[in-house]
């Protein structure tokens, strides 16, 4: 499509684009932008921003909408878009197990993945039971064949923040497994005996330390230190817990994910009756004996981790299975991004100075600019195969994901669709203002830099533009 006419970032009220009369709101959008970019400026900040009508392309407000700017998970609106329009709404990840039977028996079985970023300890479970009920009695060696990815499991720009071990920094594999997080659990005890201390999966994480049951804890203290061992990892736990505090859980990533979902499987096996009598380690690409298969749920139904709760290592996975699909496997993050690029240069929503590096966001890897997001955000809706799904996965404002405590003066109408985004001195929002009367939407894309420190009153500020765009087009609807 034609790259629609940029407003002039000034405070001057832009000339009515050719446009419905309904969509034009004589520059109070123009208005509210430069008022925000003022304030801005002022904070020591920077504003770039771009409204525009869905239907017809034209650019209802904008301040510097082609300068490329760092989006933060703003950029999980260009992933989803280019994961959606390649694989399709229905489309599954499989994750195989894989051996050659004899009798009971398997000398040793393979588990091997395909990308699929939500596999859990429950799919290994019922993949174990299945082959419990099939006879297997006795499994040699246990392989995990990661070779659908490339080795580089920790995508671009993470290693910015090596000691951070939040979930949110998880690392990313062909077969992966609860998100690559090793979860701790504490529970108490009588008081005075030592708290049940363990990590799901299990076998990946040695432990030394202990919790106290201590009667004179309010809550939970408990003190957690990890350290890389190879493919595993040591754990040192401290602390206390009180006797009547619930059960303690705590998720952090691990640092080499690629035996995780194995110790997950051991675990399922033993949990079924199935004896192990081999090790565990990587391999096992020459099986091609399959024994079970498990398929993901369908892609429509894992977007909202994308959209909704704006989940990185989803948003990673995803990147590096588009980078396969379209240019063959062992997939890439390289290769993932370039397809991203290639799908902006087809919608003609890519802009000089477009640079990506990861699928999440996260850190300081991308340049994006609101007029390619706004870009991306038209084509999206205006295409019939994805609009309903992209259009779903996003959070209602008011309402549920990221944005369930913002906008709550329209959660009954549900008319602010939106993809949040946050880094130390960035936020942005990026999404969709809905129409009563069920026509097309205003697209926009909002980010501000450089202010650090004032997060909430930057989000305030920026949620009131959109709030103004929303209140403009129930007006609109609203009988004379």
């Amino acid at each position: 499509m034609p790259e629609a006419p940029h407003a002039a970032a000034t405070d001057d009220v832009p000339s009515p684009p050719s446009t419905p009369p309904h969509v034009w709101k004589g520059g109070e959008f123009q208005r509210a932008l430069s008022q925000l970019a003022r304030w801005v400026k002022r904070s020591g900040g920077t504003l770039a921003a771009e409204l525009s009508d869905v239907a017809s392309g034209a650019v209802l407000g904008s301040h510097s909408p082609s300068r490329p700017e760092n989006p933060a998970s703003n950029q999980k609106i260009l992933t989803t878009a280019a994961v959606l329009r390649t694989f399709g709404a229905d489309h599954r990840f499989r994750t195989w197990l894989c051996g050659s039977r004899t009798g009971a028996s398997l000398p040793r079985l393979v588990l091997r993945g395909s990308g699929d970023p939500s596999l859990s300890s429950g799919d290994l479970q019922a993949m174990a039971k299945s082959l419990a009920k099939a006879g297997i009695h006795q499994v040699a060696d246990v392989l995990v064949d990661q070779s659908f990815f490339d080795a580089a499991f920790v995508p671009p720009a993470f290693e910015q923040q090596p000691d951070e071990w939040a979930a949110f920094r998880a690392p990313v594999s062909a077969v992966s497994l609860n998100r690559n997080v090793t979860t701790l659990n504490v529970k108490p005890a009588e008081a005075g005996q030592p708290a049940s201390v363990w990590f799901d999966p299990p076998g990946l994480v040695d432990v030394t330390g202990s919790v106290r049951t201590d009667a004179k804890e309010r809550t939970q203290n408990v003190k957690l230190t990890l350290k890389e061992a190879g493919t595993r990892l040591n754990a040192l736990v401290a602390g206390a817990i009180s006797p009547t505090s619930p059960a303690f859980h705590w998720s952090r990533r691990v640092e080499d994910p690629r035996l995780l979902a194995g110790y997950g499987l051991q675990a399922a096996l033993l949990a079924e009756g199935i004896q192990i009598s081999g090790k565990l380690s990587l391999g096992g690409e020459d099986e091609r004996t399959e024994l079970l298969i498990h398929d993901s749920k369908p892609l429509a139904e894992l977007l909202p981790e994308l959209g909704k709760d704006s989940d990185n290592f989803y948003a990673e996975t995803l990147l590096k299975d588009l980078g396969a699909m379209v240019k063959g496997a062992p997939a890439t993050s390289a290769n993932g991004a370039a397809v991203v690029l290639d799908y902006l240069r087809e919608i003609e929503a890519l802009e000089p100075g477009t640079r990506i590096i990861n699928g999440s966001g996260l850190f300081d890897a991308n340049r994006v600019s609101p007029h390619t997001l706004v870009a991306t955000l038209r084509s999206a809706y205006l295409d019939p195969k994805m609009s309903r799904v992209f259009v779903d996965q996003l959070a209602v404002g008011g309402v549920d994901g990221t944005l369930k405590h913002r906008f709550a003066a329209f959660k009954k109408s549900r008319a602010i669709r939106a993809k949040t985004g946050t880094l130390d001195q960035v936020i942005a929002l990026s999404g969709y203002v809905f129409r009563q009367d069920g026509s097309s939407p205003v697209a926009f894309a909002l980010i501000v830099s450089g202010i650090a420190g004032k997060h909430a009153e930057v989000r305030k500020r920026v949620d009131d533009v959109v709030a103004n765009v929303a209140r403009e087009l129930a007006r609109d609807a609203a009988p004379e």
